[in-house]
């Protein structure tokens, strides 16, 4: 497979250093250095159960209209900006005393 990869300057040195010492192209120089690396690689430890969720239906609140939601949700955006300006009004303020 042909790709893109985008080194380090020091790994491209040091890969390049192998390729000519080796007398080998630094195509194999890189899968080799890649195959090796990957072969010793940390693997996790099966010890623990896998973890499951399971799904259950909650729902929603009573008196909580699910097609309002989305209004809900701009009125707190609308609150917490209102919210902001007066906290930077007051502080405008004070500082300009």
């Amino acid at each position: 497979m042909r790709t893109t990869l985008t080194l380090e300057d020091d790994l491209a040195k040091e890969l390049q250093r192998l390729a000519r010492q080796g007398d080998r192209s630094f195509k194999d120089v890189v899968n080799t250095t890649l195959r090796r690396g990957l072969s010793q690689g940390e693997k996790p430890e099966s010890l623990l159960p896998p973890f499951r969720v399971e799904a259950r239906a909650c729902g929603f609140r009573a008196g909580v209209d699910v097609y309002r939601l989305n209004q809900l949700n701009d009125e707190i955006e609308a609150e917490d900006f209102r919210r902001e300006l007066n906290r930077d009004l007051a502080r405008s303020q004070e500082s300009g005393r």
